[in-house]
């Protein structure tokens, strides 16, 4: 049985949006059923797959994605604790992509039967269920028009999101840093740069100044600069507090 402890980070989500009540926060542990695990390379959901839960990372790293027919992967999406993967299969119902784990994920599960009916009783917690989704959309919109950027920018820029997003749940260090779960290759990924690219890009940025990257290590250097380098608006995110 989840408890409002270990549902903390997606609370913070909501919290940051909106006003969420204790008897909404009761409503929504009273719809999940039990934790998994998942190791590092595994799959929370397949596409192709008619999910009849929702999953919500409780803490690791997962990302949206599509293997294509030449055995090269795109990276749609990063998740991070606090998290809906798929939350779209409540109405979409049959999985058009896949979502696996960057890192060793725990992961709660909400049936669709106690969802469905959730939305019958709480029409304001139903309202920001449905404003994750839109920021999930809204966040794959900017990510797109990223891609006219140069790599380094394109590279500094999912740095500035995560740094935030990470911060919103209270993931950031006292240091200004976070694990960053992700190798060069998957970065390319998500990013649809080359290995070359992504190496380059990354040399380049160190030299900067801007950030520190070891090992699974991000630290901020200058949080300043490093939004200018990668022109950081964070209004896609959707971070204004405000009844919904």
């Amino acid at each position: 049985m989840a408890d409002e402890t270990i549902l903390a980070t997606f609370f913070r989500k909501l919290e940051v949006r909106d006003v969420v009540t204790a008897a909404e926060k009761a409503a929504l542990i009273a719809c999940a059923s039990d934790m998994i695990s998942v190791p590092a390379g595994g799959d929370l959901v397949r596409e192709g797959d008619r999910p009849d839960t929702s999953m919500l990372v409780l803490d690791g790293f997962s990302s949206r994605y599509r293997d294509a027919p030449d055995g090269s992967r795109q990276i749609t999406a990063i998740h991070v604790p606090g998290d809906f993967v798929d939350l779209h299969s409540l109405l979409l119902r049959e999985m058009d992509h896949s979502v696996g784990a960057l890192s060793a994920c725990n992961v709660m599960r909400f049936p669709h039967a106690r969802l469905r009916s959730l939305t019958e009783t709480h029409p304001h917690l139903t309202r920001l269920l449905w404003l994750m989704t839109l920021i999930d959309a809204s966040i794959h919109r900017e990510w797109l028009s990223a891609a006219a950027r140069t790599a380094p920018e394109q590279i500094a820029h999912l740095i500035c999101e995560l740094y935030v997003r990470l911060g919103i749940t209270g993931l950031i260090a006292p240091d200004q840093s976070f694990t960053l779960p992700l190798t060069q290759t998957a970065l390319g990924e998500a990013l649809g740069l080359s290995a070359v690219h992504v190496n380059r890009s990354l040399q380049q940025l160190r030299s900067e100044d801007l950030f520190t990257w070891q090992n699974q290590t991000v630290r901020i250097l200058d949080w300043e600069s490093l939004k200018r380098r990668a022109s950081f608006d964070d209004r896609y995110l959707h971070l204004v507090r405000e009844p919904r």
